[in-house]
């Protein structure tokens, strides 16, 4: 059923099964550590590269969650999933040995919520009985693609954030005992003119501000309907950003408001500036730590809204400003759906 233009309620509303998630090493000293399924002494991950270390972080993340929720490929009828090298080409290596139907996503760091609506769509539409979810990121393949080879040392930004060497994997079925994907609101590419490659946080605030706003006016919710209101990867830089627009709108989300890139790094003690980024960000915090949290009861209705910058090198060398976008999911433990 839709809600408005950008947001649609599911009828039959989607469970999500079971969860997986692994990080890298800083990662594991962050303060979520515990929280992960798997976390990495060596960012190499036995690989002669990173971008092989990355599609094994995947393919590995994918494998354990069918091992946590004993099934076998054979048994999942789709896979969405994407990560941040050119042409997905992490995901592609990372799926080839499974025998599953595969959709290949670009969202940027979006893309978690963005495999996990898209899988909600169709199972809540009958085109699918169940779909696995997954994405990741690497810090030294992402920094290698768009800024500087490590090796160049170069100085960072105050509002530049670190890549998350991470993957999480969600397992959405058309049956089960939640938490539920109850609705989504499909984001719009807003650009409003950064071409400031290390403050990514500005560029993707305005459209997290653009979804949220749409999300909140579509369904008639306000900000205290919700326990959390969690984002993907906006740092402390972008949410600050985020917080004032909403503000400004009459949406006050200071108090329910927290962000990946803000809780999976010690800022004062792993020195990573502006915080988290990535599809590993959200995708490892959401599958990681958020999930449990869902399944003990400590949250029990909440928005996630990853957010994605879509530039690739190419365009950032020609002078391009960074479009971005923003996809946000509706997640409950109560089957009772509050939206209709």
């Amino acid at each position: 059923m839709r809600k408005g233009r950008q947001t649609v309620i599911f009828e039959n509303a989607p469970s999500i099964f079971e969860t997986a998630s692994t990080v890298g090493k800083k990662e594991g000293e962050g303060p979520l550590s515990a929280k992960f399924d798997t976390v990495l002494d060596d960012d190499y991950y036995g690989e002669d590269s990173w971008e092989k270390a990355e599609s094994k972080l995947q393919k590995k993340t994918a494998e354990k969650l069918m091992e946590k929720a004993k099934i076998t490929e054979q048994a999942v009828d789709l896979i969405l999933a994407g990560d941040l090298l050119n042409q997905c080409v992490g995901t592609h290596y990372a799926v080839r040995d499974f025998d599953i139907p595969f959709l290949g996503l670009y969202g940027a760091c979006s893309t978690m919520a963005e495999s996990m609506m898209i899988a909600s769509m169709l199972i809540s539409g009958g085109m699918a009985n169940n779909a696995i979810c997954v994405t990741s990121s690497h810090f030294c393949s992402a920094e290698k693609q768009y800024r500087f080879p490590l090796e160049y040392g170069g100085q960072r930004t105050p509002t530049a954030q670190w890549t998350v060497t991470g993957s999480g994997a969600a397992f959405i079925k058309n049956e089960g005992n939640g938490p539920y994907v109850l609705g989504a609101t499909v984001g719009k590419v807003i650009d409003m003119g950064i071409n400031d490659v290390s403050n990514m946080g500005a560029a993707m605030a305005p459209a997290a501000h653009d979804t949220l706003s749409a999300l909140f006016s579509e369904t008639g919710t306000k900000p205290e309907d919700y326990d959390l209101i969690l984002t993907g990867d906006l740092g402390h830089v972008g949410s600050d950003i985020l917080c004032h627009m909403l503000d400004k709108d009459g949406y006050n989300i200071y108090p329910k408001h927290n962000d990946c890139g803000k809780m999976i790094f010690d800022a004062k003690k792993q020195d990573v500036h502006a915080g988290g980024s990535g599809c590993g960000c959200c995708g490892s915090v959401f599958c990681g730590h958020i999930f449990k949290e869902l399944k003990n009861g400590n949250i029990k209705r909440m928005i996630v809204a990853a957010t994605g910058a879509l530039m690739n090198p190419t365009s950032l060398l020609q002078g391009e400003s960074i479009p971005a976008i923003a996809h946000a999911l509706i997640i409950s433990t109560d089957i009772e759906n509050f939206l209709r």
